[in-house]
């Protein structure tokens, strides 16, 4: 079997970098190109010396490198129009790009049924933070109480985290009934954080941290606490190259990699 031919949006962020040192060592990936809104040569340099054609320009890069996949680690505002000239070269895409909003979500499902492409599209892409997240789904049912502390570096653009906020809603999706909540007595506590599928989530940003989430929940004499700590980027490649492989045999839009695990 080829290669999968691969490039990467955000090549020159933190994850886009590890990424490109990662899949290089990948026999089942063959990283073709990179894109990035930095770039000043046309060329990057890869681990072993050789060099892969680098550039700002998503749809110059696609049409020279002709990939089968684009793994994208940006920003929203950079996901979108990258999104719509990739779809409409037929080259499927992951996407772990968060900060999207219910718009965004409907446009790239919408693409990929239009141009029948596969596009994955997940909060995080750490295997123990998907495991994480099915745990607390499975505790929702039996655990009255719940909230969410995820915890970032202070240079994290958005909160509360994609990944609280697809937990949430999936815990409470699962749990099919509203969880009980602490009493206000009717004032708005700010303090209390931000409400998301009725679970409370408390968002710190902190220089030291890099991705961190626990959920907690409370019953009766008791409380149950799952977490996941990041210690190092590359803990999402394994996630990242599970995903290329099944992208190329899907059409439409598939979030979260709970569906890839068979979760």
């Amino acid at each position: 079997m080829q290669p999968i031919k691969v490039v990467i949006h955000g090549a020159s962020g933190r994850v886009g970098q590890v990424l490109v040192s990662n899949l290089f060592n990948s026999p089942d990936v063959k990283l073709v190109g990179a894109i990035d809104i930095k770039a000043q040569m046309d060329k990057l340099a890869l681990p072993d010396g050789a060099a892969v054609p680098f550039s700002r320009d998503a749809e110059k890069i696609i049409v020279s490198t002709q990939p089968d996949v684009i793994v994208d680690f940006t920003l929203a505002p950079a996901t979108m129009p990258l999104v719509r000239v990739a779809a409409s070269h037929q080259v499927n895409l992951v996407i772990g790009t968060t900060g999207l909003t219910t718009g965004n979500i409907d446009e790239i499902g919408l693409l990929a049924d239009t141009h029948k492409v596969g596009i994955i599209l997940a909060s995080n892409f750490a295997l123990g933070a998907v495991l994480m997240q099915h745990f607390a789904k499975l505790a929702s049912r039996y655990m009255d109480y719940a909230e969410i502390i995820e915890l970032h570096h202070n240079q994290k653009a958005d909160a509360p985290s994609g990944t609280a906020i697809y937990t949430a809603k999936t815990m409470a999706a699962y749990r099919g009934k509203p969880f009980s909540q602490a009493v206000d007595e009717g004032k708005d506590f700010p303090s209390r954080g931000e409400k998301v599928a009725g679970i409370t989530v408390h968002s710190v940003r902190l220089p030291g941290l890099m991705a961190h989430q626990e959920v907690i929940f409370g019953g009766l004499g008791q409380t149950l606490t799952i977490r996941h700590d990041t210690i190092g980027r590359d803990c999402y490649v394994p996630g990242v190259l599970l995903a290329i492989q099944e992208v190329v045999k899907r059409q439409g839009l598939f979030q979260g990699l709970d569906r890839l695990l068979s979760l």
